[in-house]
């Protein structure tokens, strides 16, 4: 009794000091400044004061490179194959994407913890000491009480509850009458709560966790649609990249004839066959060319950033002057393509669509569920608790062993809503939103089939376009040919020659357009499908971030 006594006191104390710990730590809170409570904090300045972006004059020929620590080749030779496997390992954008389907699966988690069992315990002590009639003393004036209790919780899938719960009282009073003192008494006792209506049954106390495993599967979907979609745009990027490439050489090429008819002028006008001003015009038209390359470099340099972004590799940053050399060439082929077969396959793996069943899958649920909300409250309580008295606390576990002093209580509680609007309102709601998916569902199987028709008769348009730019490009290089023969031997002016380099230059930009667009509208076509072009199927992981 005395070691409870003093165990008791030393709790005490220390509850006391823990009090006065918070009290002296929230004061000294309350005279910290303002900004203290901030992990951080922007200063006034940088919020509300603009800069203005100061440039210095070069005093270059050139233009300053910008500055890495890394090491950059002149050169990298890379296939598309190899972009795909840089983007898959690398694309900043696919990895925020690859975190989503981890933080789902936590929410599984965190719902299937619902019914993990609960440890408890408690100990009270109290003292009282108060004046009562001699008459009347039956508890006596001076009581000590210390209870112990000790339980575990265990909640079920069928919404009731399971308790276990042991208490041990010890009670001392000076009480004339008190047969025990002290006097322990020792309780255990076993009880059930089970909802019967509302509330009840297995399939309305999982829904949160078979929310959170739809929510969990359509997460995977729209990752697996971000990795196809990401994939698809380096795709696009890489022959983005091959066209300016093309394009450039192209524009080099006319600079080149450009400055061969230029002198050619000259040589005419010196021995006096043609007059001064076709000096002019050929000379203008060099100059001309001239500007067409640099707008046709710029562009590679803005579409080979835009690759390196997508590629994010080491060493190969969006500032380093690394030259993408690009090994795979275009190899158009006409493919024969079964239209219904190829919206039935889109149909089958299109993950916006399989994410809008899965919402439909949710919204099924989420009926049944506002569908028990709106029945009565009816729960049914049942307790069985078996008893322990004794001069010492041996004594009283001997007696609950026996089992000869036991109670059975049960019970049954009924609450019904007068006019349950609100129930009824939300599982309108659930019904309302359900039938409007359905009709969503049949919209976006309209949609994919739309997408899918539209890009199969874009492939075909692009070979068609293939073949005429081909053709084209031969004639207007036959007509540049004629034109050039025709000015060497007197007959012709150079402005007649321009034209005929300028529209000879269109028709091989057209042909370039036309071989990389349709490289490109088969990557449409294949995203329009849900799937993705390569001999290699892709698998992605999630990834799980560290702590």
């Amino acid at each position: 009794m005395s070691r409870m006594l003093s165990a008791v006191s030393a709790l005490g104390r220390l509850c006391v000091i823990m009090g006065l710990g918070v009290i002296l730590l929230s004061g000294c809170a309350l005279i910290r400044e303002k900004e203290d409570f901030y992990t951080y904090t922007t200063p006034p300045e940088k919020l509300r004061e603009i800069e203005t972006l100061k440039l210095n004059e070069t005093k270059e020929e050139e233009v300053p490179r910008f500055k890495t620590d890394e090491q950059e080749p002149a050169e990298l030779t890379i296939s598309l194959e190899e972009c795909r496997a840089l983007t898959l390992e690398n694309n900043l954008d696919l990895q925020v994407e690859l975190i989503n389907p981890t933080i789902a699966a936590e929410r599984v988690s965190q719902e299937e913890a619902q019914f993990e069992a609960a440890f408890s315990a408690s100990v009270n002590y109290s003292k009282s000491n108060s004046p009562v009639d001699p008459t009347r003393d039956v508890q006596g004036s001076s009581m000590e009480y210390i209870s112990t209790n000790l339980g575990v919780s265990i909640p079920l899938r069928t919404g009731g509850t399971i308790e276990f719960d042991l208490t041990d009282n010890e009670i001392e009073t000076n009480s004339f009458f008190s047969t025990f003192n002290p006097s322990y008494e020792t309780d255990l006792s076993a009880s059930i709560s089970q909802p019967l209506l509302r509330n009840a049954g297995h399939r309305v106390n999982t829904y949160g966790i078979r929310v959170a495993e739809y929510n969990r599967q359509i997460t995977d979907a729209q990752t697996k649609l971000a990795a196809i979609r990401v994939i698809a745009d380096v795709d696009r990027a890489y022959w983005r990249l091959y066209a300016t490439r093309r394009l450039l050489d192209v524009r080099k090429q006319q600079y080149e004839l450009a400055q061969e008819l230029f002198e050619q002028a000259e040589r005419f006008v010196e021995v006096g066959v043609k007059p001064q001003i076709e000096v002019i015009r050929t000379h203008a038209n060099v100059a001309e060319k001239l500007e067409d390359i640099i707008k046709a470099e710029n562009d590679v340099r803005d579409t080979e950033r835009d690759l390196k972004r997508m590629l994010n590799k080491a060493g190969l940053g969006m500032e380093t002057e690394t030259v993408l050399i690009l090994s795979t060439k275009p190899d158009p082929v006409r493919y024969e393509l079964n239209r219904e077969e190829m919206v039935a396959n889109a149909i089958e793996n299109r993950m916006d669509l399989l994410e809008l069943e899965l919402q439909l899958a949710q919204d099924a649920i989420t009926i049944d569920y506002r569908r028990n909300q709106t029945l009565p409250q009816v729960t049914m309580d049942y307790t069985y608790n078996i008893n322990g008295l004794g001069p010492k606390r041996g004594d009283s576990y001997d007696l609950l062993k026996d089992n000869d002093y036991r109670d059975h209580r049960i019970g049954l509680q009924v609450s019904i809503p007068l006019g349950n609007k609100a129930a009824e309102s939300r599982l309108r709601q659930a019904v309302y939103e359900r039938t409007k998916r359905l009709a969503g569902r049949d919209n976006k199987k309209a949609q994919i089939k739309y997408e899918v028709l539209q890009q199969i008769d874009k492939l075909e348009a692009c070979w068609q376009r293939i073949l005429a730019s081909r053709q084209a490009t031969i004639l207007q290089d036959q007509q540049y040919k004629a034109e050039k023969r025709q000015f060497e031997l007197g007959l012709g002016t150079s402005t007649d020659v321009r034209d005929a380099q300028t529209k000879l230059a269109d028709a091989q930009r057209v042909e370039i357009l036309a071989l990389t667009e349709y490289q490109m509208a088969v990557v449409d076509l294949a995203y329009a499908t849900g799937t993705l072009l390569g001999a290699a199927k892709v698998q992605w992981e999630p990834i799980i971030p560290q702590d």
